[in-house]
């Protein structure tokens, strides 16, 4: 049977909103470009989904191993006027088993930190980057989870879920990845963008 990350949940739009105000713009501080093919790996609710379909003109598959989230990104997509080339449910260690082509970037949004195998993942990611491709990171800093409140309520992944951008390097880097970006995301975030090495 196939289950979600551990520790990991949909939150509902409103308090995503207050740490998301503007989507795209977070999307394009990670070096996203409107001439990319984009895969969102571990899309969820379509919080980004949405605004990368329009940024990069349709050219992105998203990705997600539950169904009902599948179902709740598409809404989200079709919700905004926009397009997406395709919709994949599976396990995302699977995806190159479902993606139709090389993309030039992988976005995971607050997903990595759970993956139960990050080296398999990894090495998963990289079978479907184009030459010069990137992986694009958006990630809870490590604060414990008592300092991060939205709304008045603790919100994030258990505090010992979390990775620091070092911690997060150390994971990535060996598996044929160099940080090419790292940005601040206010006010609990930060992105991280690597490129895959020859």
């Amino acid at each position: 049977m196939t289950t979600v990350f551990p520790g990991t949940s949909m939150p509902d739009r409103d308090w995503w909103s207050v740490l998301w105000p503007d989507p795209a713009a977070v999307l394009s501080a990670i070096g996203i470009r409107p001439d990319m093919t984009v895969l969102d790996l571990c899309c969820g609710d379509g919080l980004f989904t949405a605004p990368l379909a329009r940024l990069v003109g349709g050219r992105v598959h998203a990705l997600d191993i539950d169904p009902a989230m599948l179902d709740a990104a598409r809404a989200e997509v079709a919700r905004h006027g926009a397009d997406v080339a395709g919709w994949i449910e599976a396990d995302a260690a699977d995806v190159a088993r479902h993606l139709p082509g090389k993309v030039d970037l992988v976005l995971m949004a607050n997903t990595f930190h759970g993956a139960p195998d990050q080296p398999t993942l990894l090495a998963a990611i990289r079978g479907v980057l184009a030459p010069g491709g990137l992986f694009g990171v958006v990630n809870w800093h490590a604060h414990p989870r008592e300092e991060t409140p939205v709304l008045g309520q603790l919100r994030g992944p258990r505090t010992e879920m979390r990775m620091s951008p070092a911690m997060l390097r150390t994971v990535v880097e060996p598996a044929g990845f160099k940080l090419w970006r790292s940005v601040e995301l206010p006010p609990y975030h930060y992105g991280a963008t690597f490129d895959v090495q020859a």
